[in-house]
C-alpha cells in the first residue's frame, strides 16, 4: 500500500480546483489564452487557502492563549486581514503574472540566447545537492540571506523607509500584520526574488513551497502572542518576541538617536542578525509602532484604510506627507 504523499495530494487538489473552478471562469472571462498562468495561479490560491486555515486555527489559538495585549483597534486589524487576503489568495500574484513577471521571463530568455547561464545550485554536488530536501534547504538559506539585506535596505534608505514605514505603523500587531505593506514595496521584493529564482534555478514547485513556508513563519512572528523559543531556539528561528522587538517604538527600527537603523531584521533565521551585529534579545514584549505616530511627536498619519495607506505612502515617497 502506497503511503500518503503531500506533493501528489497538492498536485491533485490543484488540478481539481483548476478544472472545476478556475478554468471555466477563465473561459467565461475570455482568458482562455492564459490557461498556463491560470494553472500556476491556482497553485498559489491553494497554498493561500491552506495558510489561512492554519492561521485561523493554530495561530489564532495561540493568540487567544497568551496575548501580549488586548486588541482594541479592530478596524486596523480588519485592514490587515484585507492585505492578507489580497496576497495569500493570489490576487497580488495574479497582477504580477500579468504585468511584471512576463518581462523577467523575457529577460531570462534573452540571457540564455546570449549564452548567459545561471548558477544551478542543486547541481553543485551531484548526489547531494540534487536531493530535493537538500536543495530546498539551500534555496531557503539563500533566499533568507537576501531577504535579510533587502530588509536592512528598507530601513537604511530614507526613500525606501517611506514605503516600508506602512508595515511598521500598525500599533496592534497580530498574525495578519505580515502582509501590511505598500504594494510598490511588495512589487520590488517580489521582482527581486523572481529574478533570484531564475538565476539560481529554483524549480517552480520549490519556489511556491519556499514562499509559503516563509509566509507562515512570518505570520507567526507577527502574531499577538507572548512567545519565546528559549535561549537556544530563539537564535535558530525568528519567533514572535524576537520580531516584536523589531517593531518596537524607538528601538526596533531606528537607532538610539532617532536615525534609521534598528535590530532584528532577519526574516527566518536570526543567524544573520547575530553575524552582522543587529541582533537584540532583551526578553521583553514592547509596544509597537513608529515614534512619529505618538501625539507628543506630532501624531503623523499613516492612514486607516487600505487606499488611504497606499496613497499616503506615495505622498511620503514624494515628500508631501
Amino acid at each position: 500500500m502506497n503511503g500518503w504523499n503531500p506533493i501528489d495530494w497538492f498536485g491533485d487538489a490543484q488540478q481539481a480546483l483548476f478544472e472545476g473552478v478556475v478554468q471555466p471562469l477563465m473561459f467565461t472571462l475570455g482568458l482562455g489564452n492564459l490557461l498556463e498562468d491560470g494553472f500556476r495561479a491556482t497553485g498559489w490560491l491553494l497554498v493561500g487557502l491552506v495558510q489561512i486555515a492554519l492561521m485561523l486555527t493554530l495561530m489564532r489559538a495561540l493568540e487567544r492563549w497568551r496575548p501580549v495585549e488586548p486588541v482594541t483597534d479592530r478596524a486596523a486589524v480588519r485592514t490587515d486581514v484585507l492585505y492578507t487576503l489580497i496576497h495569500r489568495l493570489g490576487l497580488f500574484r495574479m497582477v504580477m503574472f500579468l504585468s511584471i513577471d512576463p518581462f523577467w521571463d523575457w529577460l531570462a530568455g534573452q540571457a540564455r540566447l546570449q549564452g548567459l547561464r545561471g548558477v544551478e545550485l542543486d547541481g553543485l554536488w551531484p548526489g547531494v545537492t540534487d536531493v530535493a530536501v537538500v536543495s530546498f534547504l539551500i534555496y531557503l538559506v539563500v533566499f533568507d540571506f537576501i531577504d535579510y539585506w533587502f530588509h536592512r535596505a528598507q530601513h537604511h534608505f530614507h526613500w525606501w523607509w517611506q514605503l516600508h514605514a506602512l508595515h511598521h505603523s500598525q500599533r496592534q500587531m497580530t498574525l495578519w500584520t505580515d502582509n501590511r505593506n505598500h504594494l510598490l514595496d511588495d512589487m520590488l521584493r517580489d521582482s527581486l526574488f523572481v529574478l533570484v529564482a531564475l538565476v539560481i534555478g529554483v524549480p517552480p514547485g520549490q519556489f511556491v513551497a519556499l514562499v509559503a513556508l516563509g509566509q507562515l513563519v512570518e505570520s507567526l512572528s507577527h502574531a499577538n502572542v507572548r512567545m519565546d523559543f528559549g535561549p537556544f531556539f530563539s537564535r535558530v528561528l525568528v519567533g514572535p518576541r524576537y520580531h516584536r522587538l523589531h517593531h518596537a517604538i524607538g528601538l526596533g527600527h531606528e537607532a538610539d538617536d532617532g536615525r534609521l537603523g534598528g535590530h532584528n531584521f532577519a526574516v527566518l533565521f536570526p543567524l544573520w542578525d547575530i553575524l552582522f551585529g543587529t541582533a537584540c534579545f532583551d526578553g521583553q514584549d514592547h509596544a509597537t509602532g513608529i515614534r512619529d505616530q505618538l501625539p507628543e511627536a506630532g501624531g503623523r498619519d499613516y492612514g486607516r484604510g487600505f487606499w488611504a495607506q497606499q496613497w499616503l505612502g506615495l505622498k511620503r515617497l514624494a515628500g508631501r506627507a
